[in-house]
This record gives C-alpha cells, structure tokens and sequence, in this order.
C-alpha cells in the first residue's frame, strides 16, 4: 500500500513536471519552425494543464479501467469549480471579464450538457467518442475562425520560449513526452491496485486520488493568476480546463475501453459537475452585469459544495 502510493506521488510529479518540459519544448520546437505565437498559444500551451488528465486518462483506457478514466475527468472538474476556483477564491476576489458571457460561458454549459446526454445510458462508446472529438475539433475551428476575424485577443508572447535551438527544443519535447507516458502508466498502475486493496471501484480512485493529483496544475495556476490580478485568466483557466476534460480526456474510454460504467458516476458524480457549473453561471452573469467581484463567500460556497460531495460519497462507499 506504502508503495503504490509513493509510486502514485511519484506519478503526479512525473506528469506535472513533464507536460512542462513538453509544452516549452513544443512551443519552441513550434516557433523555430515558423508557426505563429497564437496558433501555439491556442494548442500547445492551453493543452499543458490538461495533459497530465489527458495521459493518465488514455493510460486508464488502455489498461481497461475506463471508470478510473472517466472518473478522473468529471472528478478533475469538480476539484477545478469547488477547490481550485473556491480557494482562488477565498484568497483573492475576482472581477469575471465581459467575454466570459458571451464566448466561455456558453461553451461550458453546452459541453456539460452534451457529456450528461452521451452518459445518459451508462454506456460510453467509439460512437460517443467521435461526437466528442467532433465537437472538440468545431470549436478549434471557431478559435482560429475568431483569429482571422480579430474577435481572439493575442495570446502572451512570454510563454512561448525564444532563444532556444531547435535541438534543444526537441530534446525537452522527447523527455517531457516519456515522463508524461511512464508517469500515467506508473500512476494508473498503483491506483488500481489501491483500488483493489481497499475494495473499491477504479471510479472512485479516478474521482479522488487521480483527479486530485493530476488537478495540481489548475490549482496552482487559478491562484497565481487569482494573486496577480489576471482575472479573465483566473476563471478562463478553469472554463478552459474543463471543457478540454470533457472533450478530450472522455474520448479515451470511449475509444479504447467501450463499456458501461457505474451509475453513481452519473446520478451523483456528474450531477455535482452540474451543480458546481450551475453556481458559477448563477454567479458569473449577475457579477458580469453589475461589473462586480465574485468575492470570499463565492469561494466558501464552491468548497462547501466539493465537501458536501465529497462527504455523499464517502458515506456511499463505507
């Protein structure tokens, strides 16, 4: 037991530090090559926080554990709204940006629904997988439309690294991409056999151990960004991820692993997502409109919501 949770720490450390290393060999690997900052900063850089799901998600789906991959996806977005955004939050009040409304926003809720439609029969398949990615590819496709048109404001030029040679550039890119594959093997290794020790579903290792580990990321970016003052980044980072869970991590079962799941992953894991989501556009638009903050008591309902959850399930499975 002592191992396989050392072997899983190892793991998170593995896969945060190595979509890191692959982001900044990928984004100058990318720029050497001529590709232009926002086309990186729309790829490359968004897909680093929600590589570490991503890979552990794919390694969960080939290892034929699809409820440990589906849990890591909706249990990383209940960690995003109710301790990522809640301890942002608590921190440091947030002023949501006008574009929340009109572009993220109703993308989040869009894809919510689609995901709860496609569980909806405790099935999630190849077929469910290409509507999703479908879904996925539509809104790059929106990204750069919104490019050419001026409507997407510039991404910030100092995250994607200049100065570094091409070889370099690809070296970080190789190792990042390793770690990112043995740490996910390694991880959804120890979970499951910690799943097995404790006599529970991988599902609820996903919604737990996994999907908090592999959420350190959007943790620490919501309250860097939270302590800096980059509002529109601070929520836009948590908006952003989730939708990438949904429609990214989700496709992995769906592909690899075809098969029903249990149904507390729909009757109570995704109707917390709903819940949680359904706070923050009940609190996003009115704070929107009256050009107010989303203060600390925003932030301590998102918390006691995640503990309520948190407490549903644990009294479920004991």
């Amino acid at each position: 037991m002592l191992v396989n949770i050392l072997i899983i720490c190892l793991g998170f450390a593995g896969l945060i530090w190595g979509a890191d290393k692959f982001v900044f060999g990928a984004s100058a690997f990318a720029r050497n090559m001529g590709i232009p900052p926002l086309v990186i900063g729309l790829t490359i850089v968004a897909f680093g926080t929600s590589a570490p799901e991503i890979f552990s998600s794919a390694a969960s789906a080939l290892a034929g554990e699809p409820e440990l991959a589906i849990g890591n996806a909706i249990g990383s977005n209940i960690f995003n709204l109710g301790i990522a955004l809640g301890v942002a939050l608590v921190i440091k009040p947030i002023t949501p940006p006008k574009s929340l409304a009109r572009k993220e926003l109703p993308a989040l809720i869009l894809v919510s629904v689609i995901c709860g439609l496609l569980m909806f029969n405790r099935y999630i398949g190849p077929i469910d997988a290409l509507l999703l990615i479908a879904v996925v590819t539509f809104f790059i496709w929106k990204l750069f439309r919104g490019h050419r048109s001026g409507e997407v404001e510039a991404i910030e030029e100092e995250e994607i690294p200049d100065n570094v040679s091409t070889g370099k550039a690809l070296g970080f890119l190789l190792l990042g991409l390793a770690l990112l594959i043995i740490s996910a093997e390694y991880l959804v290794d120890a979970s499951i056999e910690i799943a097995a020790i404790l006599g529970v579903t991988s599902g609820i290792i996903g919604l737990t151990l996994v999907a908090l580990g592999t959420s350190l990321p959007e943790l620490a970016a919501t309250v860097t960004c939270a302590l800096r003052g980059h509002h529109e980044l601070a929520v836009g980072n948590i908006i952003g991820s989730n939708i990438l869970n949904i429609l990214v991590v989700l496709p992995f079962p769906g592909l690899l692993a075809a098969g029903y799941f249990d149904s507390s992953l729909l009757t109570r894991d995704y109707v917390a997502m709903m819940v949680l989501t359904a706070l923050l556009v009940a609190l996003c638009y009115p704070a929107i409109r009256a050009r107010r903050q989303l203060g600390r008591l925003s932030g301590l309902a998102f918390i006691m919501l995640y503990l309520a959850w948190f407490g549903i399930m644990y009294y479920q499975i004991h």
